[in-house]
This record gives structure tokens, C-alpha cells and sequence, in this order.
């Protein structure tokens, strides 16, 4: 198999699990205002659609006034670039990645902001893997709108777009940009695994590099 894929990754739930640290920020902001921390479960259902809707939610979860958000999403953001404390990539992703970097182009389009995206993807050592990397502050809005994911992958290179995620979030921004969608079904996802629209899925990174060459024989068909 000669051609080559601009392989397009999220990042939370997807190739990190960050749950706990985005908890932790949450609830560092929450104590500003001395309002009720969020658990962990209300974390990950609150997570994919980038800080602002984040701090909405938890707005609306905890019953509190709504002129408040812009001073609690300033609070987020601030504590935000320093969650790197619990966050860990999924098993096998480092291999993986190392893999399919020798045979594709690869770039990351996250709803995280591009700061702390960065500042955990250097934590982590992943940073090198992706030639382009979009935050969700980016000029060309938040996923599901598709833009920020053709974008990432026409800077990435001009092989077949497909894109790796983990949520319902990423499988419509697959759907509106129409390119395949590998779903990795151990992240966030709050849906039943049949119910996400995908062309394939996995829970083990190691069948990851397998499900890319699947999608280009057929393409190339």
C-alpha cells in the first residue's frame, strides 16, 4: 500500500486520557466563587465541546448565575495550562504513533484550547508526531463545524483525510467534512458505540494502523 493518509487526531479521550486534570481545573475554578466542585462523572460528560461550553454546563449544573461565566471561563483558562498532573496518553498510543508517522502525515484538531493542547502534548512528548496542530481558539471555530479539521489536514498534506476520535462531537465534524471516522470507543463518548456514526472502530491502539489501510485498499478500489 503506496498512499500515504493525513491522519487527523483529537486529543482528550482520544489519544490522552485527561479527565482528571480538567476536573481538577474545573473545580480550582468552581473555588473562586465557592461553589460545589463537579465530580469526575460530570467532567467527562461536560468534556468535547471546548472550555466555553464546558464552563455553560457547569454553570448550569451547579445553579449559577449566568454573568458569572466569563469570570469563571478566565479561571479556567488560567489554571487550564498548568493540568498536566494526571494526564496520561492511552495505552499504546506512543508505538502507534511512531508507526503511523513512518507511513502517513499526521495532525491534531482538538476543541481544547491551542495553549494548554500544546503545553500538555509537550509534557507528554507527543508534540513531535503532528506536523499541524489546531486548538479549539483557532480562527476556524470549533468542532463539529468542519473547518478546523480540513484545514488541519490540507496544512497536513494533500493524502486521504481521516479522522480519530472518540465522541459524538467528532464523528458529526467527520460527517459534515465527509472523510471516514475511526472511533476509539474508550474515551468520552456518552452514546452507545452503534448509535456514532463511524466507519470503523477500536478500543486497543494496536488495531489502529490495521483499520488506516482497510480505509485506503478501499479507497483505492
Amino acid at each position: 500500500m503506496n498512499q500515504n493518509a493525513s491522519l487527523i487526531f483529537d486529543l482528550d479521550g482520544t489519544l490522552i486520557d485527561s479527565a482528571k486534570d480538567i476536573q481538577w481545573v474545573a473545580n480550582k475554578a468552581l473555588s473562586e466563587i465557592e461553589a460545589t466542585p463537579i465530580s469526575y462523572e460530570e467532567t467527562v460528560s461536560f468534556i468535547g465541546e471546548g472550555a466555553p461550553l464546558f464552563v455553560k454546563k457547569m454553570i448550569v449544573a451547579r445553579s449559577i448565575e449566568s454573568s458569572k461565566h466569563d469570570f469563571l471561563l478566565e479561571q479556567f483558562l488560567k489554571f487550564y495550562e498548568d493540568a498536566v498532573q494526571f494526564t496520561e496518553p492511552y495505552e499504546n498510543v506512543v508505538p502507534i504513533l511512531e508507526i503511523l508517522k513512518s507511513r502517513h502525515e499526521l495532525g491534531l484538531c482538538t476543541n481544547k484550547p491551542l495553549k494548554p493542547a500544546l503545553k500538555i502534548l509537550k509534557h507528554l512528548k507527543l508534540d513531535h508526531f503532528f506536523k499541524c496542530i489546531t486548538g479549539g481558539d483557532s480562527s476556524f471555530g470549533r468542532k463539529p463545524d468542519p473547518s478546523p479539521l480540513l484545514n488541519t489536514s490540507a496544512s497536513v498534506g494533500d493524502g486521504l483525510c481521516i479522522y480519530v476520535g472518540d465522541s459524538e462531537v467528532d464523528a458529526e465534524t467527520a460527517k459534515r467534512a465527509d472523510v471516514p471516522f475511526l472511533l476509539f470507543t474508550e474515551g468520552y463518548r456518552k452514546t452507545p458505540i452503534e448509535k456514532i456514526p463511524h466507519t470503523y472502530s477500536f478500543s486497543s491502539f494496536n488495531k489502529l494502523p490495521e483499520l488506516v489501510e482497510k480505509i485506503l485498499e478501499n479507497t483505492n478500489r
